[in-house]
């Protein structure tokens, strides 16, 4: 098992998500994004938890991708718009290729 999520810039990270097939980021460690919005991590590179949810492109249903990423496992929730919905998979390792 390897990485899951990758370093950007310090309290920074990013996670390709197989349900959208694009990067997520989530700022952690109090530092806020550009919604004002921070994530709590149990600082884990290859079995990241991230808290609360992360809800990508929330105000657009037709491309949202909202999930729980636990313990190295991404929870899609059923008002994603992609073939993942309601489903749990492993995250991919991130490959540096």
């Amino acid at each position: 098992m390897g990485a899951k999520i990758h370093q950007i810039e310090p309290d920074y990270y990013v996670f390709h998500c197989p349900g959208c097939g694009f990067g997520h980021g989530v700022t952690v460690n109090g530092k806020k994004n550009g919604c004002n919005a921070s994530w709590g991590w149990n600082g884990s590179m290859d079995a990241p938890t991230f808290t609360p949810s992360i809800n990508c492109n929330a105000d657009d249903p037709p491309h949202r991708c909202h999930s729980f990423v636990v313990e190295g496992k991404i929870q899609f929730l059923g008002d994603s718009f992609h073939k993942l919905a309601n489903q749990t998979v492993d995250l991919p390792d991130w490959d540096e290729s």
